[in-house]
């Protein structure tokens, strides 16, 4: 299973085998599913297994405002182009990152009309969680509460996105090494780091060809 995995999405488990071995068994047991032979089989076969089996395995723990230092690069290289540019967030996870260059170009004075963002990620939850835009306060904590007032409403605790935001950023269920990806067209910035982290060396070089 960790080989199958590692050959559909490139993310590595041969440091962290127990922590696979505990969230598969957790996995077939919920299903009953009786040995990780019969699991690898259905995987093979059944693509909303195998989509299942995807969310259950990738995580997706992130927050506003995470890499200022890279979101801050790019807002000054948009500032300084004439064109509209095509920025891609893969993965996405749960949104945080993608709606994060949104907000900073818009707080740095670029237009909504001169950038295009879109986030992929092969965990659906986590794309479906992305389309929704509702976080907690661990979610936002680095953003100051001016922006959060700006570009949030507070419902039951919740923090949610407005509209206008929401509207900036498309999001896919894609697989980077899918054909499927190619469909997406060509990007001017690519942000990657929080999935290149999970890829062994070769994993990352055959990443960087693609991106």
């Amino acid at each position: 299973i960790a080989k199958y995995f590692h050959a559909e999405t490139g993310i590595t488990f041969d440091k962290q085998i127990s922590i696979l071995t505990n969230k598969v068994t957790s996995f077939c047991r919920q299903r009953d599913i009786h040995s990780f032979g019969e699991l690898l089989n259905n995987i093979k076969s059944d693509k909303k297994i195998k989509q299942e089996i995807i969310d259950h395995l990738t995580t997706n723990e992130t927050y506003f405002y995470r890499e200022t230092k890279q979101i801050f690069e790019l807002v000054k290289l948009v500032k300084e182009t004439n064109s509209n540019v095509n920025i891609l967030c893969a993965p996405s996870s749960t949104g945080e990152e993608p709606y994060s260059i949104a907000i900073a170009l818009l707080e740095s004075g670029v237009l909504a009309s001169k950038f295009n963002i879109v986030g992929i990620d092969i965990n659906s939850d986590a794309v479906a969680k992305s389309q929704n835009a509702i976080y907690g306060e661990r979610n936002v904590r680095k953003l100051s509460p001016e922006v959060i007032s700006k570009y949030f409403s507070l419902q039951d605790n919740k923090y949610c996105l407005n509209q206008n935001i929401k509207s900036l950023v498309s999001f896919k269920v894609v697989n980077l090494f899918d054909s499927s990806f190619k469909s997406l067209g060509k990007f001017d910035f690519v942000f990657s780091r929080n999935v290149l982290i999970y890829f062994d060396q070769e994993t990352k070089l055959k990443a960087k060809s693609i991106l």
